[in-house]
């Protein structure tokens, strides 16, 4: 079939959300197909990303079956969805953003001389072609959100709270909790919090 056979079919071509439905629900087929349909991309990113002396030691290859293999954990857990009319692009890509910093942060650390990334308008147009000049605020918001649905309720409205400047007492009396049950809460979220992170990596 010719791209513009493909293109005049579109009936043919399953949307995000169903596909993620039907792999929640344990297709091999649907997982093959998200695959098929954002490997490419997902690669060219962290191609790009990775560039120079980073790419020594980080494989694009491997930063794209990692973004698949926490991508299809996460979502077998039921923890994505897709908004009717949307893609799955902005949770891959903030997926694959996390993971490229975490290896570029383990080479920094590690003393390795291997440079810095693509700074962010670069990151950007590779990307997003196209992309506004608010695609740093996008990206922040993306990673701060996905990063905070992976809490419990009352960890999560916490946290967000403590990023909206409220001390432990003020949150204390907005929630009606006590200040050791708030302390508490926040130092277990903070705890979920890195292991996450260290999930990613």
């Amino acid at each position: 079939m010719t791209e513009k056979e493909r293109q005049s079919t579109p009936s043919d071509d399953p949307s995000d959300r169903s596909l993620l439905r039907r792999l929640r629900g344990g297709s091999d087929d649907a997982a093959t197909q998200l695959y098929t349909r954002y490997a490419h991309r997902l690669r060219a990113l962290a191609r790009a990303e990775t560039a120079g002396q980073l790419a020594r030691r980080v494989d694009a290859e491997d930063i794209v079956q990692s973004v698949f293999r926490i991508f299809f954990t996460r979502a077998s857990r039921g923890l994505y969805d897709v908004p009717d009319g949307e893609d799955l692009w902005k949770l891959l890509l903030v997926i694959a953003l996390n993971k490229i910093r975490n290896e570029a942060e383990y080479h920094k650390a590690e003393k390795r001389d291997v440079g810095t990334t693509a700074d962010l308008d670069q990151l950007a147009s590779a990307a997003e072609p196209g992309g506004g000049d608010d695609f740093a605020t996008t990206f922040l918001r993306l990673v701060v959100q996905d990063t905070l649905e992976q809490l419990p309720p009352l960890q999560r409205q916490l946290l967000e709270l403590r990023m909206e400047g409220y001390d432990v007492n003020e949150i204390a009396d907005r929630v009606g909790r006590s200040k050791r049950t708030v302390e508490r809460s926040l130092q277990q979220a903070r705890n979920r919090l890195k292991s996450l992170f260290e999930e990613d990596k």
